[in-house]
């Protein structure tokens, strides 16, 4: 686990998303609020969430409907700016471009973020269409830009998709490990906001024997955290954090303080231990 202990220790992390509104170029791009309105919007959210017992956060342009394989430039540099200007300085960050693995590592490597949340291995039926994957790609590109210091978190089981072929998640996790060099594996729910199968996670863990922690990447809510941190190795959470737990409004901070009270942590940042 080397890469995520040298992060977080002995510590299951809990991970907070810092979703960007539209950025330019997508359908829902605010031109009027420009890139200043996405940087003050996600500048409030993140006050609440990083004066939270969070270990990290976790940036991702949630708000680029529909979303894309390919980056494009514009994309890129705007997910930069607004990285460069929030990334918290006081705990580790990471990023997600959906559905871009490369771009999340350009970004990250440039703002000096932590880690990446990625669907680097697999083949799948998608809303976006066939989705063909290239971790090959991805670590070269790792290598190439001297980021080797990016850990990547990769999810087995994409929102909005299905696996193409029979192999079991667990099959496809263990290979995400020893074959694909994988830092932590992440277990999905269909879509944003739901829970994951919490057995099939329990699976892979047993599957994977410690090489890798599993993390809930979906679903995570105050009813349900305490359960989840019972089997998962980390949490990832954002729709819950929202005010009434819907995924494109702002953060409320009476529901990161009542998520972190249900995950048996202080209402202030203490770090890993």
């Amino acid at each position: 686990m080397g890469r995520v202990s040298e992060l977080f220790g002995d510590r299951k992390p809990l991970i907070a998303m810092a979703h960007l509104r539209a950025l330019p170029g997508t359908p829902m791009y605010d031109e009027k609020a420009g890139l200043a309105g996405i940087v003050e919007a996600l500048r409030a959210d993140m006050e609440i969430m990083l004066a939270a017992d969070f270990d990290a956060v976790l940036f991702c342009n949630e708000g680029d409907l529909p979303y894309s394989f390919k980056a494009g430039y514009d994309g890129v540099a705007a997910m930069t700016r607004v990285v460069a200007e929030l990334a918290p300085k006081d705990r580790p960050f990471g990023v997600d471009f959906l559905w871009d693995p490369q771009a999340a590592l350009n970004i990250a490597a440039a703002t000096g973020g932590s880690f990446i949340r990625c669907v680097p291995v697999g083949a799948y039926e998608s809303d976006m269409g066939l989705w063909s994957t290239d971790v090959a790609g991805l670590l070269r590109e790792r290598r190439r830009i001297d980021a080797d210091r990016v850990a990547t978190f990769m999810n087995v089981t994409p929102e909005f998709a299905s696996s193409l072929g029979t192999r079991s998640v667990c099959e496809v996790a263990r290979s995400a490990v020893w074959s694909s060099l994988a830092d932590a594996i992440l277990i999905s729910g269909p879509r944003q906001a739901t829970e994951p199968d919490m057995a099939v996670l329990a699976q892979v863990k047993e599957t994977l024997a410690g090489a890798a922690p599993v993390f809930a990447n979906t679903g995570a809510n105050t009813g349900n955290v305490a359960s989840f941190l019972t089997t998962a190795d980390g949490i990832i959470v954002g729709s819950a954090l929202k005010r009434d737990g819907y995924t494109w409004n702002e953060v409320a901070a009476d529901r990161v303080g009542a998520f972190t009270a249900a995950a048996g942590r202080g209402a202030a940042y203490a770090g890993a231990s």
